[in-house]
């Protein structure tokens, strides 16, 4: 493996392959500076079991399935966030890789049918979560399918053994390297396989927040951001800020919709939420429904799904773990989309700083401060 700026490159290890995979990558995906060793042994597992048809469950930035695109006959993938989405695509066509991408929020939602899936889990996704994605995604298997997973000893590996013998039967190992485990379970081929209800692993929450006297009713499920209660900051920004009756609010990093909700529950304005998380929007979807307010909700990198919009009100709870690549695009996106005389308001944690990535606008005032975040008025 070799690295370049934000690209990494790695040296094919078979004959009937190309010499060389280049990756671009970025801040906000799973392991930027290097390749997984679950993604890569993932791979080389299925090189050797090829199939015809094969679902890549959460590709990230596109190396199993542009590696198997030479082996497979179909690469279908799904990622649930829209900026690695993005560089899956991009990263399969620089290398000449015919690889299908789909953002959604469960691999089902894909449909057709798949002689294999494979699954090289997040090291920070829930175990429960990742469960469930595998069940869900195993009821789309051909009888004979066959579901791949790989994981560390230390990141669970065990318990998807348990998992997979819960969806589909016994699993066994395939491959090992370096306390790494490629695990392998088949879909029965007797009549009437599968026909069972697929396990369920993941159930949403609802909440009902009072936030400065408006009710909402959120819906969240396990692994979003704040997934059992709304946060404290959140709860700040949105009894700091004042929206007005005509105001046109984007919520932006939007989670499970709460500030998007709660301003299109008090007052008269046009709301647009987005998030880079589709599990996220789908929430998102569900609280305004829930709270029985309008708003149009939108997956995608940063501003980038409101590109051509005007905005008077911008509100954020940023994803400030995510990297300085991320925040710079975010706050430069909000600049854009912000009207002349427009506001964006963000809350952050007191112990971080967030007015480098804020070079964009003229202004920064500290507005409000709690025990642990601090509200920001930015223009």
């Amino acid at each position: 493996m070799t690295r370049s700026g934000e690209e990494l490159a790695l040296e094919a290890r078979v004959d009937d392959a190309p010499p060389e995979y280049r990756f671009r990558t970025a801040d906000g995906v799973c392991s930027k500076d290097a390749f997984r060793p679950a993604e890569l042994l993932l791979a080389d597992a299925l090189w050797e079991d090829a199939s015809d048809r094969l679902l890549v469950l959460e590709g990230n930035y596109g190396v199993v399935p542009t590696v198997l695109a030479g082996a497979a006959g179909r690469v279908a993938v799904t990622e649930s966030s829209a900026r690695a989405a993005n560089l899956c695509e991009r990263n399969a066509a620089s290398n000449d890789a015919d690889v299908d991408v789909s953002l959604v929020a469960d691999p089902a939602s894909v449909g057709g049918e798949f002689d294999a899936v494979a699954y090289a889990p997040k090291p920070y996704t829930p175990l429960d979560v990742a469960a469930q994605r595998i069940a869900n995604a195993a009821e789309l298997l051909a009888p004979g399918g066959r579901v791949y997973v790989a994981a560390a000893d230390d990141a669970g590996a065990s318990r998807y053994e348990s998992y997979l013998g819960e969806v589909l039967g016994d699993a066994s190992e395939v491959l090992a390297h370096d306390r790494c485990r490629v695990l392998r379970a088949t879909r029965s081929e007797a009549p009437g396989a599968g026909s069972a209800e697929a396990p369920t692993y993941v159930e949403a929450r609802a909440l009902a927040p009072t936030v400065d006297g408006v009710d909402l009713e959120l819906v969240s499920v396990p692994g979003l951001f704040a997934a059992s209660a709304l946060d404290h900051g959140t709860r700040l920004l949105a009894e700091t800020v004042a929206v007005a009756d005509g105001d046109r609010v984007l919520d932006l990093c939007c989670g499970y919709g709460a500030l998007g909700a709660y301003a299109a529950a008090s007052a008269d304005c046009e709301v647009w939420l987005t998030d880079d998380d589709r599990v996220a929007t789908a929430c998102a979807e569900c609280s305004l429904d829930a709270t029985g307010v309008e708003g149009t909700v939108v997956t995608a990198d940063g501003a980038n799904g409101v590109r051509g919009r005007t905005f008077d009100t911008i509100l954020s709870n940023p994803p400030t773990h995510a990297g300085d690549g991320v925040l710079r695009e975010l706050f430069a996106g909000a600049r854009d989309v912000l009207a002349a005389d427009g506001e964006l308001w963000a809350v952050h944690h007191r112990d971080l700083d967030l007015r480098r990535h804020l070079s964009a606008f003229e202004t920064i005032e500290e507005r409000e401060a709690g025990e642990e975040h601090v509200v920001l008025r930015v223009f």
